[in-house]
């Protein structure tokens, strides 16, 4: 039976390779596959739905329903069997479609008489693009052969979408990759940018979907096979013994190239009639549909794996990819599913812009996109199925949008948006040596933050007094195993010779939570943000604490040094890492080594807890900076990688401002130094209230210090004051619209 079906699968797929082929128009393309697909299988009804947009499927092509209810009929997602199919990318396979859960009647179509129904998603690297159906008037459950049958086909229809194989006159759908496509994401780095698209890794287009003979694609899919397991060990070979993490992933990339289940479901979608290329692509869309449904950390990171290893095989078998001699534009916005830190780094500022269909507001590459200034959107959902190498792109940092092939309308505006920046960053040049002095006399200290060499130019350009956040972790983060304390204190070094004595003040080793060094064992934790990380790290593994110190004080090498400790939660935390400065003071001086001149020492205040530290901890700290990122999510209990609920709590919410009075007030009776850093220090309205409250020092990005210190001069701060207390006492939850509508009224 098997033997019998796989022929008659076969055949379909060649008699939909030459409807493919032929000269018809993409309707009438359509309205043909639908009636040799029926026709194949037996069934009086086969009927096609695509997605119109991304809640609502439309039936665009039927055999045996009504014709009149072709691009009439539509359904949203979930509605009806068709719906369901689509929202869960399951097949549904009844006798008795009119009795089963979630059966929608559609009047216009006539399906009422028939009983049977199978349908099978359309997907194509985990889009889902639409539904395949057929149905019959006898009461049966359709065979497991059928069904695999069925999705055979379902993934060659996805490659003709893929490749316009339904466009033209009286399309049923508009060309792939032609129209313009706006994409919502999540701003990463503000900033807004145009050029062209350049794909991280480039996408795979399977030309050949349907083979001619499958004992020459069985023996095209051993050779990539075994030129896939070739690689996997020679990086095996080039990872050693002592990169234990690396191995352990190669390990499990090693696993799944020995796979003999997965190569017996490829070697099946090739006798069904499939080249290996497509076997290929067919596996991997149902493990990418998989991996969007599966919480468990591990089946997706193994899940990741497969992926990762089906592009590689695509490759071997298309000669497609990043070796292909494709050049970058001259004005590229990096286009991929996420990168790495030390990836992100090789293409250096010669980016426009970066878009990431996946990463977050505090990954790695979100830190290296902030210190190069480069606009980043990230969450920007389907942009590697969307664009092609050399599409025009247009990135807004400052919404989280994306606009790629926009038509003219949407171009001039944005252009227009662009110039206005421009403009506005020419007027802060003309006060980037002035003070941020207040209309009421108040100075404040502005101070960029960085952590790349990279950085450091835009100290003098910016108007920055000082780095008031030097972030230490990304030279960890870059590198396949841990820097050397000499590599250490020389790049500290440079990084001080580049201030040329302003102030740079150093955060020692921020990891954990979202940072993880790719040479440390991760740990699994349920809430990573809450976790081993930090200071907890650098506590627990005080050879490295020691070891970063060591470099900082030979950099210095009698020059002051300012010391910051992250992620401090209790007063004993900052006694033990303020004890581990003074042992290594006293050893560096038993080497003979050059002492700094003085250090100052001090911690980030991050956690509700130290601002209710005892007065003692506030007497010893010699400064202390408000982070006010992971300060905001655990004062609101509001994870800021979570969209739903990080949107919802404001930085001028009255109860945040009045806990933030709070440190001032306690900083201010020890005279303790007090700054700001974080992203809303660069948000001009949140710094002038920052200021308003008593905030005199705020460290933020380059880029906003202009923007910052241009509404600083022309307010006055105790006005600004006195409209905060009074929609305080007003019972306002934020003090923004009251703060919003006095700067409209005072210009």
């Amino acid at each position: 039976m098997a033997d019998r079906v796989e022929t008659e699968s076969r055949k379909l797929l060649v008699r939909l390779r030459d409807a493919m082929a032929s000269d018809l128009a993409g309707q009438a393309r359509l309205d043909k596959i639908t009636h040799l697909i029926a026709d194949s299988m037996g069934c009086e009804v086969c009927s096609i739905y695509l997605f119109r947009d991304d809640d609502t499927l439309e039936l665009c092509a039927t055999e045996g329903l009504k014709p009149d209810a072709v691009h009439q009929t539509r359904m949203k997602l979930g509605e009806g069997l068709v719906g369901r199919v689509a929202k869960w990318r399951r097949v549904v396979n009844t006798p008795d479609a009119p009795s089963a859960r979630g059966f929608r009647f559609m009047p216009e179509t006539g399906e009422e008489i028939f009983s049977s129904f199978l349908g099978v998603p359309v997907q194509r690297l985990g889009e889902a693009l639409g539904v395949l159906v057929v149905q019959s008037k006898q009461a049966r459950e359709f065979s497991a052969d059928e069904v695999y049958a069925l999705e055979v086909v379902a993934m060659v229809l996805a490659e003709m979408t893929e490749l316009g194989a339904f466009v033209g006159e009286g399309a049923a759908m508009s060309a792939r990759h032609s129209q313009p496509v706006l994409i919502r994401g999540t701003v990463g780095q503000e900033g807004a940018a145009e050029g062209h698209v350049w794909l991280h890794e480039p996408r795979v287009v399977v030309t050949n979907p349907i083979a001619d003979d499958p004992n020459r694609e069985m023996e095209r899919l051993t050779e990539a096979v075994d030129q896939l397991r070739v690689g996997v060990d020679k990086m095996l070979e080039l990872a050693g013994s002592t990169d234990k993490e690396q191995t352990q992933v190669l390990e499990a990339y090693r696993m799944f190239a020995n796979s003999k289940g997965w190569m017996r479901r490829m070697e099946e979608d090739i006798s069904r009639g499939l080249s290996a290329e497509a076997a290929v692509e067919k596996e991997q869309s149902l493990a990418r549909a998989r991996m969007g449904q599966v919480s468990d950390s591990y089946l997706r990171e193994r899940l990741s794996d497969l992926d990762d290893l089906s592009n590689r095989l695509l490759r071997i078998l298309t000669g497609q990819g990043a070796d292909t001699g494709a050049e970058m534009p001259p004005d590229p916005i990096l286009v991929a599913r996420n990168i790495g830190p030390a990836e992100l780094l090789e293409y250096g500022r010669s980016l426009r812009g970066i878009v990431l269909e996946e990463g977050s507001v505090g990954s790695h590459a979100a830190i290296v996109a902030r210190a190069l200034a480069i606009p980043l959107v990230v969450h920007a959902g389907r942009i590697t199925n969307e664009a092609l190498n050399g599409d025009y792109i247009m990135v807004d940092g400052e919404q989280g949008l994306v606009h790629l092939r926009p038509d003219d309308t949407v171009s001039s505006a944005f252009r227009d948006k662009i110039a206005m920046l421009a403009a506005a960053q020419e007027r802060y040049t003309s006060i980037r040596d002035k003070p941020a002095k207040t209309l009421c006399g108040s100075v404040i200290s502005l101070q960029m933050n960085a952590g790349l060499m990279a950085d450091l130019p835009s100290l003098a350009g910016s108007g920055a007094e000082g780095v008031g956040l030097f972030r230490t972790e990304l030279q960890f983060l870059v590198r396949n195993k841990m820097p050397s304390r000499t590599e250490l204190a020389a790049l500290y070094a440079r990084v001080l010779d580049a201030a040329q004595d302003k102030r740079v003040v150093f955060r020692t080793l921020d990891i954990g939570s979202d940072k993880v060094l790719p040479y440390m064992k991760p740990n699994d934790e349920p809430n990573p943000a809450l976790g081993w990380r930090a200071i907890r790290v650098g506590l627990d593994k005080p050879g490295v604490m020691r070891m970063q110190l060591q470099a900082l004080m030979r950099a210095a090498n009698g020059r002051p040094l300012t010391v910051m400790f992250p992620f401090v939660a209790q007063f004993e935390e900052y006694r033990q890492a303020r004890a581990e400065v003074d042992k290594t003071v006293a050893r560096e001086a038993r080497l003979g080594h050059v002492l700094p001149a003085r250090i100052e020492v001090g911690a980030m205040l991050e956690t509700p807890s130290l601002a209710y530290a005892p007065q003692k901890f506030f007497e010893e700290v010699e400064f202390l900076s408000i982070g006010g990122n992971d300060l905001k999510q655990f004062f609101f209990a509001a994870d800021r990688e979570n969209e739903r609920v990080r949107r919802r709590y404001d930085t001028l919410n009255v109860s945040f401002l009045s806990f933030l009075e709070q440190i001032v007030a306690r900083c201010a009776q020890t005279a303790t130094p007090l700054s700001f850093c974080g992203e809303d220090a660069g948000r001009p309205v949140e710094a002038l209230c920052l200021a308003a409250i008593g905030l005199r020092s705020l460290s933020m990005r380059p880029a906003s210090i202009g923007p910052v210190k241009s509404l600083l001069r022309r307010s006055n701060l105790k006005d600004v004051r006195n409209v905060i207390n009074d929609a305080r006492d007003r019972g306002e939850m934020s003090v923004r619209p009251a703060v919003m509508e006095w700067l409209r009224t005072h210009g």
